[in-house]
């Protein structure tokens, strides 16, 4: 299968050509990186970057609009059969597609999440892990299929299952979204062991305590609204 990488990025110049590099050294088909309207250098990067990364394809969005509208700037551009993705930190090693991919690749599922929770590792923040063992929790009840890391980075998908959603969040809400969505439609996820390397707000972590009280809204937005289809 042909594995499409889609990295968003948002003023991340001090990781960006690191990241490129381990994501081209893993072997991928594509990589569509996502210019989220950038005030730092990183667009620049990513010019420099294409010309030593082949498969590297770049798109700019001219303001910032979130985290989930790059997302899915990206996926209206993708050609491979599976789509992952890639924040452009270094919190997750590309050397775990494979891992994460692999149920894909075996007929097993149409969507895998690296689990941060399954794979025991530390984390940035009390309030972070609590507050996303919360969540993943409040939608493992409300959908009831379990799922212990909703707001993991690494998240596959056979490409055209993700277009096929219809997804509207345009921050840090598409997690809780392609989750509802999936979990509504009857799409089974599953989930795979991954290792994350946390980094501290003045590292650059975006994500914010009122992301998570979104991510609650969204989630219960979905599950009272409309029937689910088996």
């Amino acid at each position: 299968m042909k594995l499409s990488v889609i990295i968003p990025v948002y003023n991340e110049e001090a990781t960006l050509g690191e990241i490129l590099r381990r994501v081209h050294e893993a072997g991928v088909h594509e990589i569509v990186a996502v210019d989220d309207g950038s005030a730092d250098s990183s667009w620049s990067i990513l010019e420099d970057s294409s010309a030593a990364i082949p498969e590297l394809k770049l798109l700019r969005h001219e303001t910032n609009r979130g985290k989930g509208a790059a997302i899915k700037t990206g996926v209206a551009h993708v050609t491979g059969d599976v789509v992952i993705i890639q924040d452009a930190d270094l919190e997750y090693d590309p050397a775990e597609y494979r891992a994460v991919v692999g149920p894909i690749e075996a007929g097993r599922s149409d969507v895998v999440y690296g689990s941060r929770i399954l794979g025991g590792n530390p984390a940035s923040y009390r309030r972070y892990y609590w507050g996303g063992r919360l969540l993943s929790t409040v939608t493992s009840i409300l959908f009831g299929q379990r799922v212990t890391d909703q707001h993991t980075c690494y998240k596959a998908f056979r490409t055209q299952l993700l277009r096929s959603l219809p997804l509207r969040e345009s921050g840090f809400g598409f997690c809780a979204e392609v989750t509802a969505l999936l979990l509504k439609k009857g799409v089974r996820i599953e989930e795979v062991p991954i290792s994350y390397h946390p980094r501290s707000v003045g590292q650059g972590k975006k994500i914010r305590w009122h992301d998570g009280l979104h991510a609650l809204r969204i989630s219960l937005k979905h599950r009272f609204t409309g029937l689910r289809k088996d």
